[in-house]
């Protein structure tokens, strides 16, 4: 009957009027309209006290009939130490959700609950703060490599702007960037990070590797130089000096051997004319 009602006047409603209305469902059930800001302001909830039992000891709590159960728990945890996530309310021995009104489940004045502790909440919630912790340390990480990446890559377009003089970079430069260019790199690549991270750490990557490259067309420029440059002049030999012998004004040549010497011509014989 009471549902008939309900439904009576709200097909009364022109249609315009009825695109304006907001309903609302009373811890009842029963579903009435909401009051507007045109209407006198309702009184507020009435506050109640809850009592609650845990490790043996009873704490009573006042808050609003119409709070949720996860405002109690919130309450609690000042008194208990016990974190909101920690805690299991149980009301007329059935586990109530953190998210379930008060009023709705039937709680009352003087209502009594019992609070246990939930270890299995507790380690999910150790284990998800160790895991945010390890990610916000990972993130950190990133920001100080990459802000190391953009000083290296501004000494790198420092000497990309003196070859571009066709000066010759000092070869010591080139392969200090580069080493600590592929130390980053490693650093990269050892960081744990998350899905949403991943593309930061690309991008990085890709960053250091055309800085690499970059540094290696420098150094092929700088051995490409030095193959171009012209050798220096060898000194000439000095002018050897050769002795030249006048053969006419030299001693007489022995025009036979001597005699008696063994293979020699005998020595002519001379007929000499007496007068």
């Amino acid at each position: 009957m009471m549902r008939a009602r309900t439904t009576t006047a709200a097909a009364a409603l022109s249609p315009e009027k009825e695109k304006d209305v907001k309903w609302e469902v009373r811890p009842c059930g029963m579903l009435v309209q909401k009051r507007g800001l045109d209407t006198a302001p309702s009184p507020p909830p009435p506050a109640i006290r809850v009592r609650v039992k845990y490790a043996g000891a009873h704490h009573e709590i006042f808050l609003s009939s119409q709070a949720t159960f996860g405002d109690l728990k919130k309450l609690l945890a000042e008194r208990t130490g016990l974190h909101p996530q920690d805690q299991k309310l149980l009301y007329k021995d059935k586990e109530r959700d953190s998210a379930a009104y008060l009023d709705m489940a039937g709680v009352k004045d003087r209502s009594k609950m019992v609070l246990v502790e939930d270890s299995a909440a507790q380690a999910r919630r150790v284990l998800e703060m160790r895991k945010n912790a390890k990610m916000e340390k990972a993130a950190k990480a990133m920001t100080q490599t990459a802000a190391e990446i953009d000083k290296l890559a501004t000494k790198v377009s420092s000497l990309e702007a003196i070859a571009s003089k066709g000066k010759k970079v000092a070869e010591g430069d080139v392969v200090g960037l580069t080493e600590q260019l592929m130390n980053l790199l490693v650093k990269l690549d050892a960081l744990v990070l998350d899905k949403n991270a991943e593309p930061q750490r690309g991008t990085q990557v890709r960053r250091v590797q055309r800085l690499v490259e970059t540094l290696d067309a420098l150094k092929m420029k700088n051995s490409q130089k030095g193959s171009s440059t012209p050798a220096a002049p060898l000194p000439s030999p000095p002018a050897k000096e050769w002795e030249t012998f006048d053969l006419l004004s030299g001693p007489p040549l022995a025009s036979a051997a001597a005699p008696g010497g063994a293979g020699g011509s005998p020595a002519p014989r001379l007929d000499w004319e007496l007068f």
